[in-house]
């Protein structure tokens, strides 16, 4: 019901948001001689606001045309290069003509599959592009697959990834952004098992639920004080008729944004005064900031209900992964098979939808990875949005990233990891000895890398 209602509730809101544009073009209009008042400024920025806070938001693009390699001003061009039913396996291709042939190392970014769209790491794909050769998985909305297609559940999202990195092969860099840091990780752990000659070279969780044990937040306190069977019956909704996914049972996007948009209230409301005041003021800079912000935040696709079920299950209540008692087609998931996989974590200082430790705890599970491939940063003064966008990802994290890729790389070439016998993983903290901690007094990277 929860969906009709929605969708009943945005058809009436159709002609009043239509009736609203056309106040607001007819204040604004060089013709009316009251167009500069304070009093017509006012309602022509009511009527924007209110267009804006309840209209539907579709698929963003990623719109990245160009990028900068050395200086040099190179187009990029978006190619879906693997097709699946519920996501596309995306390509940036760089035009050689203009920089030449570059070897790079192949990054495959693993966007969340949590109600946003892959859009949403369009900052982290667009510093990444301009030293590497990067894919990003495009996921599907949920409500636009036809029934007959089938289900989508954990499972198959880590079936997902371990096809993605076989199909670009070996010395493959994963780097798993929020909600699939899990399924990355269990990934990695099967295809090391299954001893896969494309074991990826690097494996970066950010801001990810391995441990949700460790600091638990709002989202994670929720999860656990419900069982499955209300989440089943409170969320979970039928597709409605016309969608392509008629009939098919999903967790609404649009359901998600309102508890997000709930747990920080206070935040977007006066966002959205604040979006008043500027339009008032003419601040073009300050509400095209606010619009892009809110045109990719209020971009919402639905997830199908198994996979959303069996995630909420296993990973926020059950925490089988850090119990070591997760299952993949009927194998338990091993951890400890990683050996060939360096280790990257990083973690946001104020992040209130994954605590701090929650993603280092994979170190804890990776027992048996090189202990000089332990990789593990929290970037100062950031939350869960500003680890993979924004002045401090660029600025701070994204050069720790490419720095660990290449020492890796350089690694992997000089066929050093194979010398080297793992030692125990220790616990972080910058005053223990045998990991790469970079939480330096002056926050810089290891040779002058970052800022």
């Amino acid at each position: 019901m929860h969906y009709y209602t929605y969708e009943l509730a945005h058809a009436l809101l159709h002609p009043v948001r239509l009736m609203t544009r056309a106040v607001k073009a007819q204040i604004e209009t060089p013709l009316n001689p009251f167009a500069s008042t304070e009093f017509a400024k006012n309602i022509a920025a009511a009527c924007e606001v209110f267009e804006g806070m309840t209209r539907r938001y579709g698929k963003p693009e990623f719109g990245i045309k160009e990028t900068k390699v050395h200086g040099l001003t190179v187009p990029v061009r978006e190619e879906i290069v693997l097709k699946k039913t519920f996501c596309n396996l995306l390509h940036f291709d760089r035009d050689e003509t203009v920089v030449g042939k570059r070897y790079d190392p192949k990054v495959l970014i693993i966007a969340p599959m949590s109600g946003h769209y892959a859009t949403l790491l369009r900052s982290t794909v667009q510093e990444m592009i301009k030293e590497h050769n990067t894919y990003i998985t495009d996921w599907a909305d949920a409500r636009d697959v036809p029934l007959y297609e089938g289900n989508f559940d954990l499972d198959d999202f880590i079936d997902y990834i371990i096809e993605f990195i076989q199909f670009l092969g070996p010395n493959t860099h994963v780097i798993a952004v929020c909600q699939p840091a899990v399924p990355a990780l269990a990934a990695a752990a099967v295809m090391a098992a299954n001893d896969d000659p494309a074991q990826p070279a690097s494996m970066t969780l950010m801001g990810g639920p391995i441990d949700t044990r460790r600091n638990p937040t709002k989202v994670n306190k929720l999860a656990e004080e419900k069982p499955i069977s209300w989440f089943e019956r409170s969320v979970i909704n039928y597709v409605p008729f016309p969608n392509a996914g008629f009939g098919r049972r999903v967790y609404p996007g649009f359901i998600q944004l309102t508890g997000f948009m709930t747990m920080n209230l206070e935040r977007h409301t006066q966002a959205h005064v604040k979006l008043f005041e500027n339009l008032v003021k003419g601040d073009c800079d300050s509400v095209n900031a606010h619009k892009t912000f809110y045109e990719e935040y209020l971009a919402v696709m639905d997830l199908p209900a198994e996979f959303y079920l069996q995630t909420v299950k296993s990973v926020f209540q059950d925490h089988v992964l850090p119990k070591g008692e997760m299952m993949h087609r009927g194998k338990r998931v091993d951890c400890s098979a990683i050996r060939k996989t360096a280790l990257m974590t990083v973690e946001g200082e104020r992040d209130d939808i994954c605590g701090l430790g929650q993603t280092e705890a994979a170190h804890d599970l990776c027992t048996n990875v090189p202990v000089d491939e332990h990789y593990y940063y929290v970037q100062p003064g950031v939350g869960h949005y500003g680890v993979f966008s924004g002045t401090r990802w660029r600025t701070e994290i994204q050069p720790r990233i490419r720095e660990m890729i290449r020492t890796v790389q350089f690694k992997r070439r000089a066929g050093s990891d194979e010398t080297r016998m793992p030692l125990p993983y220790r616990s972080l903290h910058p005053t223990r000895e045998n990991i790469v901690d970079w939480r330096t007094p002056n926050g810089a990277a290891p040779n002058g890398s970052a800022s």
